[in-house]
């Protein structure tokens, strides 16, 4: 249930290993355009896994009711951030009532699995309840319930799925256990069944801590930065600990996408409810916030920003993918425009989402076109093309992710 990054990759590599698999979800054009083999994410290796399955092993429809013919449902739905960062189980809710509806009317058993990212206590403490009261069955008789956390990375999602480092299967009771571990038994790697809170906290815990590495290594970036020092020689001289590693430790201009800034808050928001102070959570969200002001900053501090044009290089929060959520060039846009400066922007894959947040800004079709309309550059997502010298000339080039360097350089934490 759900054909966003989460469902569709999972629905389509479940199809590789051998399933028959059939995607569910309520929105008719996406449905349309899966069915003719046309994939809505930009996500590597998805394109090719589609004309492979499409129709053999893998459908899409908008028919919820197919679940009834099916042994298995991987709900994977969204569950955005509200205001105050907890997160919003709307769909979640309705997703679980509506397949509780239809597995009422099958005959046999039916396991159902949470991918959706929830807090701890959610699959146990609001849908099995929801399931439970709209099947008229309940858990251990007919019933299955599990909650099998995804730890896929946009850009690649499809190898995360297939190379895990690990799978986590927190389930309601034997049974479902044991259907999980068939399904994900092929793979090399440890097969760990834990509680169904525990398993909930390992997905969300797991970026939160990611998520901290990243601020860390930035405000230290900003320290090496007001120190003359190279934060990229700190990080090698750090990454060679064992217990350290150098993954995650890229200083740069902050993390953005659907899961670090979501579960950050998710995790802080839930400390609260709980009268806790979440004082690491809050401090790394802080740092993270604070990012995009320092390039602007260091653009400022080389040139008057009022009335200049400004190319903004890369607009997806990450190479590899079409995505904006939390992407880093939103703020930085946003206060560039409030400082009076002609925005130009350059993505090769997110300009289409990014034009509907700032329609007023110029977009362009090539790095070439776009640096050129402008008199200094701010390189926000790393794509590969950014990497040449000479695409920049003698133009000032703030550097927010150290993809180059030129002659008219500063980057933001070397």
């Amino acid at each position: 249930m759900g054909t966003g990054y989460v469902g569709l990759v999972t629905g389509l590599c479940l199809a590789e290993l051998g399933h028959d698999v059939t995607c569910l979800d309520v929105v008719e054009e996406k449905v349309a355009s899966i069915n003719r083999g046309v994939n809505p994410l930009y996500e590597e290796g998805l394109d090719e896994l589609l004309e492979r399955h499409l129709n053999e092993r893998f459908i899409a429809s908008t028919d919820l009711s197919m679940a009834k013919d099916t042994d298995v449902t991987f709900i994977c739905v969204g569950t955005p951030s509200r205001e105050d960062g907890s997160l919003d189980l709307t769909y979640l809710k309705e997703a679980a009532r509506e397949l509780g509806e239809i597995i009422a009317k099958k005959e046999g058993h039916h396991l159902v699995v949470v991918k959706s990212t929830v807090m701890p206590g959610t699959t146990e403490d609001v849908v099995t309840p929801i399931l439970e009261n709209s099947s008229g069955r309940i858990v251990g008789e007919g019933l299955g319930v599990a909650m099998n956390p995804e730890f896929l990375r946009e850009g690649t999602a499809v190898r995360d799925f297939m190379e895990p480092d690990r799978v986590v299967i927190g389930a309601s009771d034997k049974r479902s256990r044991e259907i999980l571990g068939e399904i994900f038994g092929g793979f090399d790697c440890p097969v760990l069944e834990v509680g169904v809170s525990a398993a909930e906290m390992i997905k969300v815990a797991s970026n939160a801590f990611l998520a901290t590495k990243i601020s860390f290594i930035n405000e230290i970036g900003n320290l090496c930065k007001d120190m003359g020092i190279d934060v990229r020689d700190v990080v090698r001289g750090m990454g060679h600990d064992s217990r350290i590693s150098p993954k995650f430790l890229r200083a740069g201009c902050g993390f953005g996408g659907s899961c670090f800034p979501k579960d950050v808050r998710g995790l802080a928001a839930e400390s609260r409810r709980r009268g806790m102070e979440p004082i690491m959570l809050d401090a790394l969200l802080k740092v993270n916030e604070l990012q995009p002001e320092r390039l602007v900053q260091l653009l400022e501090s080389r040139m008057d920003v009022m009335g200049a044009g400004i190319s903004v290089m890369g607009l997806a929060f990450k190479p590899g993918t079409d995505d904006i959520r939390e992407s880093r060039a939103i703020p930085l846009v946003r206060l560039l425009l409030e400082r009076g400066a002609d925005v130009h922007c350059y993505d090769p894959k997110a300009t289409e989402g990014f034009r509907r947040l700032f329609p007023q800004v110029t977009y362009h079709q090539s790095p070439e076109e776009c640096v050129e309309s402008s008199d200094a550059v701010v390189i926000v997502t790393e794509w590969p093309e950014f990497g040449d010298p000479g695409l920049y000339g003698d133009r000032l080039v703030i550097d927010g992710r150290g993809v180059v360097r030129t002659t008219n350089y500063d980057g933001i934490c070397w």
